[in-house]
């Protein structure tokens, strides 16, 4: 399923995804909506069953995350307790590791792997990652986008039926476009924050030789949502292409 895209690809021709009728994207759309709901519950499942599981240590995520921090000489950064479920993540602009109850105070396996992910996240802003960076720099931009997008293509559909011209649609597909691009861009971001965590949880021997394969378990799932995330964009981007161009036929 999750490569949908391009098999279609592969099946049609290289221009085939731009050539999508509405109801082929919409369909694509359902298809990458149900994926997602699938990893949604795998992931819970198996950070419920990786959560019973203690480790070896006994150490708590948050003390997990501080010596993690220490051992790459991180002295700046915090490790705070937030409200929620699956609520962890980092911080850059307070300089803080925000772990949910269940991770803070967690002494299990699943809880070991969450926080030294985030804590990954400060490693990668610690040392300047491209990818963190661009992300960082392409939220502002998000945030405006993902929320007028869908009305100035509303208003450029309005102009294109009074005027013929698409350009205004377009400008909407644009904002779109970046939306896409960032959870592109947080793919990388995501899978390099779990391989840091994964290799230091190895090297410096915090959990034992057979809870290593809960935590990758637990963190591979966890980056799959970011890939559903991913797919999901890029179809929402198609559809808005094939409804343009079907309005223009």
């Amino acid at each position: 399923m999750f490569n949908l895209l391009q098999s279609y690809t592969s099946a049609t021709g290289s221009s085939a995804l731009t050539n999508l009728t509405t109801s082929e994207a919409f369909f694509l759309i359902i298809i990458i909506a149900v994926v997602g709901m699938i990893v949604q519950m795998r992931l819970r499942s198996v950070f419920n069953k990786y959560s019973k599981v203690a480790i070896f240590n006994g150490m708590t995520g948050a003390e997990i995350a501080a010596k993690m921090l220490r051992d790459h000489n991180i002295n700046n950064v915090r490790i705070t307790c937030v409200p929620g479920q699956l609520t962890d993540h980092f911080d850059p602009r307070t300089l803080t590791v925000n772990l949910s109850e269940a991770v803070y105070t967690g002494r299990s396996i699943a809880a070991a792997a969450v926080a030294c992910h985030e804590c990954g996240h400060a490693i990668q802003h610690a040392e300047g990652y491209a990818p963190l960076q661009l992300r960082s720099q392409l939220v502002p931009i998000v945030n405006f986008a993902s929320t007028a997008a869908q009305w100035v293509i509303i208003l450029g559909l309005i102009l294109m039926g009074v005027s013929g011209s698409a350009l205004v649609c377009w400008l909407g597909v644009g904002m779109i476009a970046v939306s896409a691009l960032f959870s592109i861009v947080t793919l990388p971001v995501e899978y390099n924050a779990s391989d840091r965590a994964l290799e230091w949880l190895s090297s410096s021997r915090t959990l034992a030789y057979d809870e290593m394969d809960g935590a990758k378990t637990s963190l591979r799932w966890a980056a799959r949502t970011y890939l559903v995330a991913a797919l999901s964009a890029i179809a929402s981007l198609l559809y808005y292409i094939a409804l343009i161009n079907n309005r223009r036929d």
